[in-house]
């Protein structure tokens, strides 16, 4: 049978780009279709605004902080509109420069906006300005992304509150900002928004924050956050929502007992899920359940010839994993080969700052398993370039096997998110302990913290009575040291 397409991209985010960019280097006819903007929610309402935002908090820190590098703090002078017309200027800045659909089309991309509907198995209807159409496609990827998940709150769909869709689009800074969820969007946004001048307070249904992070490191983060200011309700539940005199009248019910609390702005940070509806997955005969499109370790759905990537599986919520899954797609559909899904190596970041890190197992998960391991520790305030920044807040936490094989890592410091690629490369490729410990790290940077935490697997190692034979041998008159369990050198 002949196909319009090769390949059908359904979806314009960071797992859609992805598959049209590589389908259309790779020789095949591509269409993508996207229903809004190229670039997604990373480029409009997630990594690339937070993070500008974020950027920009902390420099506001810093000048009300600067007594910390021996000069004068003062409160910042913030003009929030234009802290925001600067934030879409980058947003914008970015999108022209890797998202614009000028460039796929270089690349040889038909690209078309409007939302696709499965009609059959390989057709697609295309409901754009100029009327439905219709296109077939040899081979499809799914790549619709998600939306914000909004809790059925009582109140909460009769009151103007925000999600990360909408926050980026204040021009008003908030006096008190109440943040309904504490995984890492609402973290991130309450650190920065409270850094800004704003009152903030945090409600979340747990009893801690960050709950899939490891849990010593995220409490010294929440200790952090709540010294700036940032004030946390934990296992409170939100009970009603109201919306009067331009007010959030906000009833929170912890520990038997209620209150109301008043703020004029209610951002709903409580995770997403993904867009399924409008899809015609069932006109396809496409599996799915309310959590997103079920897919194999290869991304490819019931359907040999149809798979899908990014958040509309619902299984990683990250535009780096989004971007995997995208080349595995597409290199299982159009070279047949057999490239699985790395799950056992991906990293996640929350942005704050200090920024908390992970890859691998974590040690609640390995301690639920009965696996047995060691925890090698460094801190961050004997890092002599934390040190010199004033950055010495944090851990290194490595889990480890006793030979030093890596099962997870935990960072809590400024650059986790930069060093903690470093350990998943070597998860990757099978890289011990040993080996990060004698590899030359540069000084003096953050990343030899990597280093000194592995130098801690030989430490352990060090066998007293071998050393003494040693020094029997060579005729040696030094001191064998016995390091105690824990010490960190």
């Amino acid at each position: 049978m002949a196909y319009d397409y090769d390949l059908i991209v359904i979806g314009g985010g960071a797992a859609g780009l992805t598959a049209s960019g590589l389908g259309a280097i790779l020789g095949a006819r591509t269409l993508m279709i996207e229903r809004d903007r190229l670039g997604g929610d990373c480029t409009w309402y997630g990594c690339v605004p937070s993070k500008t935002l974020l950027k920009t908090a902390q420099v506001a820190h810093h000048i009300r902080c600067a007594g910390r590098y021996g000069l004068t703090g003062q409160p910042p002078e913030i003009d929030f509109a234009r802290v925001m017309t600067r934030l879409r200027a980058i947003r914008q800045e970015i999108y022209e420069d890797a998202d614009a659909p000028e460039r796929y089309e270089r690349l040889g991309v038909e690209v078309r906006r409007g939302a696709a509907r499965f009609v059959d198995a390989h057709t697609v209807e295309i409901a754009g300005e100029g009327g439905p159409d219709r296109a077939s496609g040899r081979y499809v990827v799914i790549a619709a992304g998600a939306g914000a998940f909004v809790p059925p709150i009582p109140g909460l769909d009769e009151v103007p509150y925000l999600t990360n869709e909408t926050l980026f689009e204040l021009d008003t800074l908030p006096r008190h900002l109440v943040v309904v969820g504490g995984g890492p969007i609402g973290t991130e946004m309450a650190q920065a928004f409270r850094r800004l001048g704003s009152e903030v307070t945090v409600i979340d249904l747990l009893p801690r924050l960050l709950s899939n992070d490891d849990e010593e490191l995220a409490g010294l983060l929440c200790e952090v956050l709540e010294q700036e200011g940032v004030r946390f309700l934990l296992g409170a539940e939100v009970q009603q929502v109201r919306h009067r005199d331009r007010a959030f009248l906000v009833t929170v019910a912890q520990q038997g007992s209620r209150r109301e609390i008043r703020a004029d702005a209610l951002l709903v940070a409580t995770g997403r899920r993904p867009n399924l509806d409008g899809l015609g997955l069932d006109a396809a005969g496409i599996a799915y359940t309310k959590t997103g499109i079920t897919v194999d370790d290869r991304c490819r759905t019931n359907l040999p010839h149809v798979y899908a990537a990014g958040d509309v599986t619902g299984r990683y919520q990250f535009t780096h994993m989004s971007e995997h899954m995208a080349k595995v797609a597409v290199t299982n559909a159009l070279l047949k080969f057999p490239m699985k899904l790395d799950a056992r190596h991906v990293p996640r970041v929350t942005y704050t700052d200090p920024e908390l890190a992970h890859v691998g197992a974590t040690e609640a998960r390995l301690k639920d398993q009965g696996t047995r391991y060691e925890v090698f520790r460094f801190p961050y305030r004997r890092i002599d370039r934390a040190i010199t920044d004033r950055e010495t807040t944090g851990w290194i936490k490595v889990f480890a096997k006793k030979r030093g094989k890596i099962l997870g890592v935990s960072i809590l410091g400024a650059r986790a998110g930069e060093l903690i690629g470093e350990f998943a490369l070597a998860m990757r490729n099978g890289i011990s302990l040993r080996r990060i410990a004698d590899t030359i790290h540069p000084y003096p940077t953050y990343g030899l913290g990597v280093r000194r935490a592995a130098d801690q697997w030989y430490v352990r190692r060090q066998m007293p009575g071998l050393l003494r034979l040693v020094q029997r041998f060579f005729g040696y008159r030094g001191t064998v040291h016995a390091f105690e369990p824990g010490e960190i050198v």
